[in-house]
């Protein structure tokens, strides 16, 4: 089922630890560093107002830390000394603490009764302790003992800070060179050379946390400077398919971008170690980056010149300068090359990282994610599961490949997810200006915040961390009540509308969250356990309705046939199904949910609300099986042979706000006033089905589609007034004409035709971009002439005979460039052809296709081709014809259709 889960162990860990206390008073004479958490487990106990982390508990292995940034506060606060000894001996109770001897002061202190303390040079003197207590500058030459203790299941407790070493070690990488960082770094815990203020600060109920803390915690200048050394640019020339990438981590940072700001190759600090992730694994031997390859294994050696291990089946990196060899994964190696598809050896892989280890990934998520349905592959990808906790994922998405340049050095950040939605939280709630850079990247930050959640890492503090910060956001903002009255037009709305369903859709309570978001929800009367009868035969996937709706953000139970399951069935809530990418929004850019049938008991919501339908998945069979849902909204819902006129008089007053009339061939979904006063659907179904019978005659293919039409009445669409596809979209401010069958005889439905025109257009005769918006005109023509008795010249005012005489003349005075042959121009060719030899003439034609294969692919071989077909299916040579209109006709074309009578007398000659 698709039930939330529980808040992960932190939050218990932290109120353990802060226990009976109140406020810390930090200020005096001591400056603390901020602490730089990274990873899963690690999490703030005090924060003060800037942000800054003073206070850290981390969990590695079986063993637990805790870390202050200042090693005086050791002294200061002996309850949370005795808090935090109590809970870092773990479930072992060892009352057994070792304390290096510069601490003795912590045992003035402490109620020693709990504890036998014993005051020690280091940890090596200190056999069979729970915990030891250090400060952060004495931890030893090599802390690999320490780190094995707490890996162990041991508990260590770790002040200082690390500003002071940095001063007097400029060029050393505090991160990984200051003496506490050896130890606590392996758990996610970093003393940082950042100082941080002391403030009198409360202790909270929960978890400390505020947007101010989503930084990121390293320049990565010395990193990109050693890693980009002559390197001007990436060359992506090749034939493969590389993801995108997420660069999540606050010591995570981009490496390689493309001109569409897509990273394609990252770095990240975890623990003692480095990784570089690159998404592709063919980029690993592409001899154009060889240069880049050896910096970056140099980088992930950490000078040690130690072993680098490739998995089998990987190449061997060139001129390295270091031993290598094929390998499986070894803990002793220095680094590990691997690709992204092996789920073996994951855990081993992170603490091999953690604790001082190299790590070069080559991979992508895509192709994984197009063939694993119902799972996600930012959870259940092989290469995610090792690279999430590390500040790095690979999306499902691809890139473009091109000739990308390096990052440079001052615009790191600008394509670090925590870095933007910092930038942005203090955009949103305190007014902060963005930079007209940062402002483009709210255009990737709405997607980037999908994906992120899309982990669903509920276990980790830095995600229920940002999970937390997003929702707050929404909380005290709320969303802007998008609407045709309401249009949104600036990035920080676009972005809220996006977020909030984003955030809904993970957060880990929903009904507390919704009021925030709706403020219009009005209650209406439901309906308990309805069945729907799911009867499919399908060519190509098909939704199919179920005539019922969901509220907004309320869930729903959907009982699921054992014969649906893993079979790529999906729940849809949502008829509007186009995602919009424009500037000025009467909707939120995507309000349509997928929930891929992968269990019995499916539990489904959507926060914009909408009709709930089953999708069935192409080339499938079932019958008379039934869903039940458990609880939802009835529409107005109109199905051909099933719906009497009495139903109808008590349906087409369901509250439902969508309704949907299904005909034989075509299944109208329409704003439900559009059909609250309608008395006689079944005038409207016939209309729809004389139509369909009318697109299906031209088309030469049976009366019964192998796919209904969907026509869908949105308030905004992604393109054009109508667009064509499944479902056709139009504007519903003209909903009203689909129901109107006098209207549609008289004023003509040309719009509609049109699209569902576009719908059976075939690539084997069609000519983009010169035929793309002529060709489907055939249909609109046709249905209005020989359908709903309308001549062409009242259907649009294009088709009046002198405006078709004037394209005509305009088109040979400019000299019969096919350039200028497309829409209106273009159709006149056919029109000519229609007027000669009759509708019948193109059902021959598109006949003739249906058992065609292996079609030119180029528009020259393919005009050839129509000239060929048309001719032989009238009987007369036409190549004399088409080439009048400026068609490329080879001389091969007219040779075969020699023996056939010319067209002497087509209506192009009078201009020769």
């Amino acid at each position: 089922m698709s039930h939330q889960p529980s808040q992960s162990h932190h939050e218990e860990d932290y109120r353990f630890l802060m226990r009976g206390l109140r406020e810390l008073d930090l200020r005096g004479t001591s400056v603390p560093c901020n602490l730089v958490l990274n990873g899963e487990h690690a999490f703030p106990l005090l924060m003060n107002s800037h942000g800054h982390v003073l206070m850290a508990a981390s969990r590695y292995g079986n063993g637990r830390i805790v870390a202050v940034g200042h090693e005086t506060y050791l002294f200061a606060f002996p309850d949370l000394v005795e808090n935090a000894l109590t809970w870092l001996r773990g479930e072992s109770g060892n009352p057994n603490v070792g304390l290096q001897k510069q601490l003795k002061r912590v045992v003035d202190n402490l109620n020693t009764s709990t504890f036998q303390i014993r005051v020690v040079e280091a940890f090596s003197e200190n056999p069979g302790v729970g915990v030891y207590v250090t400060n952060a500058y004495t931890v030893g030459e090599d802390p690999r003992e320490l780190v094995a203790f707490l890996k162990a299941g041991g508990g260590v407790l770790i002040g200082g800070q690390a500003w002071n070493w940095a001063a007097h070690n400029p060029a050393e990488n505090t991160i990984l060179k200051f003496p506490g960082n050896k130890v606590a770094g392996v758990a996610g815990i970093y003393f940082s050379a950042e100082h941080a203020a002391a403030e009198n600060l409360p202790i909270y109920p929960d978890i400390p946390s505020t947007w101010m803390s989503l930084d990121v915690g390293k320049s990565f200048k010395e990193d990109l400077e050693f890693l980009l050394k002559g390197i001007s640019e990436f060359d992506l020339q090749g034939d493969f398919a590389a993801s995108d990438s997420l660069v999540h981590g606050p010591l995570a940072f981009p490496i390689g971008v493309t001109e569409e700001q897509c990273v394609f190759l990252a770095g990240s600090y975890y623990g003692r170690g480095r990784v570089i992730v690159v998404t592709h694994e063919t980029l690993l031997g592409f001899e154009t980056m060889a240069s880049f390859w050896k910096n970056a294994i140099h980088w992930l050696d950490q000078g040690r010149n130690g072993v680098i291990g490739f998995v089998p089946g990987m190449k061997i990196l060139s001129n390295l300068g270091l031993e290598c060899e094929k390998t499986e994964f070894r803990q002793d190696l220095s680094v590990f090359v691997c690709e992204a598809y092996s789920d073996k050896h994951v855990e081993e892989i992170q603490n091999f990282v953690a604790e001082g280890g190299g790590l070069l990934v080559g991979g992508h998520a895509w192709y994984w994610a197009s063939t694993h349905f119902g799972q996600n592959p930012l959870q259940d990808f092989s290469g995610n599961k090792i690279l999430n906790k590390m500040g790095l994922s690979l999306l499902p998405n691809t890139i473009k490949r091109d000739s990308c340049k390096p990052i440079e050095l001052g615009q790191a950040t600008l394509f670090h997810f925590r870095h933007l939605l910092r930038r942005f939280a203090h955009h949103v709630t305190e007014g902060k200006e963005l930079t007209k850079e940062e402002e483009e990247r709210l255009k990737r930050l709405g997607k980037e915040c999908s994906n992120y959640l899309n982990m669903k890492a509920y276990d980790s503090f830095a995600y229920t961390q940002v999970l937390s910060i997003l929702t707050d956001i929404l909380k005290k903002l709320g969303i802007p009540q998008v609407s045709e009255q309401n249009p949104v037009n600036s990035p920080k709305d676009h972005l809220l509308l996006r977020v909030a369903s984003e955030v809904f859709n993970v957060s880990l309570n929903q009904d507390a969250l919704l009021p925030y978001l709706i403020k219009d929800n009005p209650s209406m009367p439901v309906v308990y356990n309805q069945r729907i009868k799911i009867n499919a035969q399908t060519t190509e996937y098909e939704w199919i309705s179920t005539g019922l709706y969901l509220p907004p953000g309320m869930k729903t139970d959907i009982f699921i046939p054992p014969k649906l399951l893993n079979k790529r069935w999906k729940i849809q809530i949502g008829c509007q199904s186009d995602k919009l990418k424009h500037k000025e929004l009467k909707r939120a850019s995507s309000v349509c949910e997928q929930f891929p049938i992968t269990s019995e008991v499916m539990q489904v919501w959507n926060l914009w609300g909408g009709l709930i339908y089953l999708v069935a998945p192409g080339d499938i069979k079932v019958d008379e099986e039934e869903v039940i849902v458990q609880v939802a909204v009835s529409a107005p819902y109109y199905k051909s042979g099933v719906t009497t006129a009495d139903n109808w008089s008590l349906l087409s007053a369901a509250p439902s706000p969508w309704a949907e009339l299904e005909f034989d061939n075509i299944i109208l979904t329409v704003p439900s006033h559009i059909v609250r006063e309608l008395q006689c659907p079944q005038e409207v179904e016939k209309l729809w089905n004389d139509i369909m019978k009318g697109v299906a005659d031209l088309a030469a293919i049976p009366h019964k589609f192998g796919r209904k039409e969907r026509i869908v009445a949105d308030v905004q669409i992604s393109a054009g007034w109508m667009h064509s596809g499944y479902p056709i979209m139009m504007h519903s401010s003209i909903a009203s004409e689909l129901v109107r069958p006098e209207d549609a005889k008289t004023k003509s439905i040309w719009g509609e035709i049109h699209e569902l025109g576009h719908n059976q257009q075939r690539s084997c005769w069609e000519f983009p971009p010169h035929t793309t918006e002529a060709t489907c005109n055939l249909w609109s023509v046709y249905v209005h002439e020989e359908v709903l008795g309308l001549n062409r010249e009242k259907a649009h005012p294009s088709m009046t005979l002198e405006e078709r005489e004037r394209r005509v003349k305009k088109y040979v005075q400019e000299g019969r460039k096919l350039s200028n042959w497309k829409v209106w121009t273009a159709l006149e060719t056919y029109m000519q052809l229609q007027k000669k030899f009759g509708w019948d003439a193109f059902k021959k034609v598109f006949a003739a296709y249906h058992d065609m294969s292996n079609f030119p692919k180029d528009n020259e071989g393919k005009m050839n081709l129509y000239a060929e077909t048309f001719s032989y299916s009238v009987e007369m040579n036409l190549t004399g014809f088409f080439r009048a209109w400026g068609w490329p006709i080879e001389t091969a074309t007219e040779q075969k259709l020699s023996n056939l009578p010319p067209w002497s007398d087509h209506p192009m000659v009078q201009y020769d």
